[in-house]
C-alpha cells in the first residue's frame, strides 16, 4: 500500500488522455491522479471510464496511481466505483466530499488497503470538514469549486478562512497536512511559487497541480527560504546539549528549537 509523502504534489492527468498516463507517473510528482471527472466532458464519461480500466489494468512504473472519480451524487459515481475496483492502484479521490458517510461507502467499495483523499470543496464541505477528515486518509482543497459554490474570488483574502479550516480539520485527525488547491496558469511560475509558499505558510503540506511544468516552482514555494535554513542550522548547533540560551538575541526553548528541526526537516524532504 502507497504511502503519502509528507509533502505532495499530485499531478493531475484527463481519464481521456492514456497515452498521458506513463509520461505523468515519470514527471517527478509523488503520485499522479487519472481524472474522470472535472476533465472529462459528460459525453465521454462511460468511453474514458473504459479507457482508464484498460490502461491500468495492470501495474507499471512510476508514480503511484490515484483515480479522480465522479462525486458521490452523480450518476457516473456506481460506475467509477464498479471500473476502478479490481484495479491494481493506489488509491481514490473523491471530489465533493461532504460527510463520513460518503467516504465510508467508497471505503467498503475498494477495501482498507487503498487510499482515500476527499477533495473538499463546497460549502457544505467545509462546515462537515472534520468530519470528513476522520474518514479519509488526507484532505485535499478544491479552492475554484469552493469559490464558485459560495460566490466568492477566488483570491486569498476570500479564501483564507476555508483554508484555515481545511488545515485545522487535518490536524485535530491526525492525518498529514492537506494539500492546496491548483493555479490555474501553467506558465507562471513565479505566481505558481508564491501560491505554493502562501499555502506552506498557512500550514498546507502540498499542492495539486495540473501540468509537469508547475512541479518545480511548486516545490520551490514550500521549501524554507535560505535565510531559514541558516538560522535553523545555527538554533540545533547551539543546543545540542538541549539547554535554554540565547541565539541572534532569541532565548531558544524547546519550541523554537523545534521550529528549527521542523525547518530542516522540510528542506530533507522537499530536496
Amino acid at each position: 500500500m502507497a504511502q503519502f509523502s509528507r509533502f505532495s504534489f499530485p499531478l493531475f492527468v484527463p481519464g481521456t488522455r492514456p497515452d498521458r498516463f506513463a509520461k505523468a507517473r515519470a514527471a517527478g510528482a509523488d503520485l499522479v491522479i487519472v481524472d474522470l471527472e472535472d476533465a472529462v466532458a459528460e459525453s465521454e464519461k462511460d468511453a474514458a471510464r473504459d479507457a482508464v480500466a484498460a490502461a491500468l489494468s495492470e501495474s507499471g512504473d512510476g508514480a503511484p496511481v490515484f483515480v479522480r472519480i465522479n462525486g458521490a451524487d452523480t450518476e457516473w459515481h456506481p460506475r467509477d466505483l464498479s471500473a476502478v475496483s479490481g484495479l491494481p492502484i493506489d488509491g481514490l479521490v473523491l471530489p465533493k466530499a461532504e460527510d463520513g458517510a460518503g467516504l465510508d461507502r467508497v471505503r467498503t467499495a475498494l477495501g482498507d488497503e487503498m487510499k482515500l483523499i476527499a477533495l473538499v470543496e463546497s460549502a457544505t464541505g467545509i462546515a462537515n470538514v472534520r468530519e470528513v477528515a476522520r474518514h479519509c486518509d488526507r484532505i485535499a482543497f478544491g479552492s475554484i469549486d469552493f469559490a464558485a459554490d459560495v460566490g466568492c474570488a477566488h483570491e486569498r483574502d476570500a479564501l483564507l478562512f476555508a483554508r484555515s479550516e481545511v488545515v485545522l480539520a487535518a490536524r485535530l485527525s491526525g492525518q498529514p497536512a492537506p494539500v492546496d488547491g491548483v493555479t490555474t496558469a501553467v506558465s507562471d511560475a513565479a505566481l505558481i511559487e508564491a501560491d505554493a509558499a502562501y499555502g506552506a505558510m498557512l500550514g498546507f503540506a502540498g499542492k495539486l497541480l495540473i501540468h509537469p511544468a508547475q512541479l518545480a516552482p511548486a516545490k520551490r514555494g514550500y521549501a524554507p527560504a535560505p535565510d531559514r535554513v541558516d538560522w535553523a542550522k545555527r538554533i540545533i548547533a547551539a543546543s545540542v546539549d538541549g539547554a535554554a540560551r540565547s541565539v541572534d538575541g532569541q532565548m531558544v526553548d524547546a519550541p523554537v528549537l523545534a521550529q528549527a528541526r521542523d525547518i530542516l526537516g522540510r528542506l530533507e524532504a522537499l530536496t
